[in-house]
């Protein structure tokens, strides 16, 4: 567990915001003498530790602008594991958080804003698909959440970019998927809001061989499936070891198709650079890059300039999630400064369902669908490619924007040779 205290001096913060921040700001400083606690609960270990890799050095970048004297912002690593997400969360709330913010697949964001819907404490959540944060939790669409909110794209949202992706090549449109028996890969293999029904719907046949559980040794039995059915496109939602260990056996069980577009394990550089020359032209989904158009309402950095900043801090390859870590610290500082008391859950939660903010992820607003709880943020679709003599293994190249057209992309999709 890490507790960081965050006491930045008011000339500290006035330098560092921008107009929109430090009015949001003003407020906090009447309250000073009573302290703000928020709660941010990541996986930092575990095998979803990727997700959670950008979260030191976004906290670190932000800590002199999360507003006003006294605050604290206590975060807690899930270990990738929902009990010990909602344990932590529960120990967050029992703290005296006034808002709590979570991050990174429906095993973390579930639990936590489980907890926080209980406790009556607000909670805004990102990282994981709506739907699987929504009705996987029962949410019903008529009536939704009362005090946890969601920020991210849908499930249709990414149907349309893996689909328009495997439109650019000719393949036998029988498409193999790889759904485990988690959060993400019971909602992607959701037969009512799931892929099944749109593949269908655009002629695709989709081969799933049933749930598998998370940390499995031996895909054989989807590999045989797969191969009896010809299938020339793979998908699937799967952490990054799941993957390495069906790619590595795929190809040693002479199955090789012409497409694989994989949620969750190949969003992440190293997963990709793990497989060598194997992961040239593994495609996956786009939620943030530096050549996004998006601007921090927090220090003004575009995309890139944050992206670089990473780079510069950690020596590594830019990492989607550090977008999304950056921005659920602009709505905390942006609702906060908007609340009549920062230090009061209701005072709070009514700020944050007026939340209006243009973050480096795009624009952030509930109330606008498809559901009151959630707001939704752009994707598009990419393809990673050896980049020998640059300065990476591989760049994720972006191939499909048809959703999205102002993130602009950057080549077309290959097969995998």
């Amino acid at each position: 567990m890490t507790a960081h205290r965050l006491t930045p001096s008011r000339r500290h913060i006035l330098q560092g915001f921008g107009a929109t921040a430090l009015a949001a700001s003003l407020p906090l400083r009447a309250h000073a003498a009573k302290p703000i606690k928020i709660g941010y609960v990541s996986p930092e270990t575990g095998p979803l530790a990727p997700f959670g890799a950008a979260d030191a050095f976004v906290i670190a970048a932000l800590g002199g602008k999360l507003a006003a004297h006294g605050i604290t912002l206590e975060v807690r690593d899930s270990q990738s594991d929902p009990n010990r997400a909602s344990t932590v969360a529960n120990d967050l709330i029992n703290d005296g958080v006034s808002l709590m913010l979570v991050s990174s697949t429906p095993e973390t964001t579930n639990p936590v804003s489980d907890q926080c819907e209980l406790a009556g404490v607000p909670c805004v959540s990102t990282v994981s698909p709506w739907q699987a944060w929504f009705f996987n939790r029962g949410g019903k669409p008529d009536e939704g959440f009362t005090y946890t909110y969601h920020f991210f794209w849908g499930l249709e949202d990414v149907i349309a970019v893996y689909t328009g992706m495997w439109g650019q090549l000719q393949t036998d449109r029988v498409v193999g998927a790889l759904f485990p028996n988690d959060g993400d890969g019971n909602a992607w293999g959701d037969k009512a809001h799931g892929f099944p029904g749109p593949l269908a719907a655009q002629h695709f046949t989709l081969i799933d061989p049933g749930r598998f559980q998370d940390g499995s040794a031996d895909f054989s039995a989807q590999i045989n499936a797969f191969k009896a059915a010809k299938a020339e496109i793979v998908t699937g939602v799967v952490i990054p070891p799941d993957w390495t260990t069906f790619w590595s056996q795929a190809l040693q069980q002479g199955f090789k198709p012409r497409v694989a577009t994989v949620g969750k394990a190949l969003l992440f550089p190293e997963t990709v650079n793990a497989l060598g020359a194997a992961g040239n032209n593994l495609s996956t989904e786009v939620w943030w890059t530096p050549n996004h158009p998006f601007t921090s309402s927090l220090t003004g950095q575009s995309a890139k300039a944050l992206a670089a900043a990473y780079t510069q801090k950690t020596a590594k390859q830019w990492t989607q999630p550090i977008g999304f870590a950056h921005a659920l610290l602009e709505i905390a500082v942006d609702t906060l400064g908007r609340a009549s008391d920062p230090t009061d859950r209701e005072s709070v939660l009514a700020a944050l369902v007026k939340t209006r903010l243009d973050t480096i992820v795009g624009p952030i607003a509930w109330g606008q669908g498809p559901v009151k709880n959630v707001a939704k943020t752009p994707l598009v679709g990419g393809q990673w490619r050896l980049t020998p003599g640059g300065p990476y293994q591989f760049d994720l190249v972006i191939t499909e924007n048809a959703g999205a057209p102002t993130i602009p992309a950057g080549g077309t999709m290959a097969p995998i040779a």
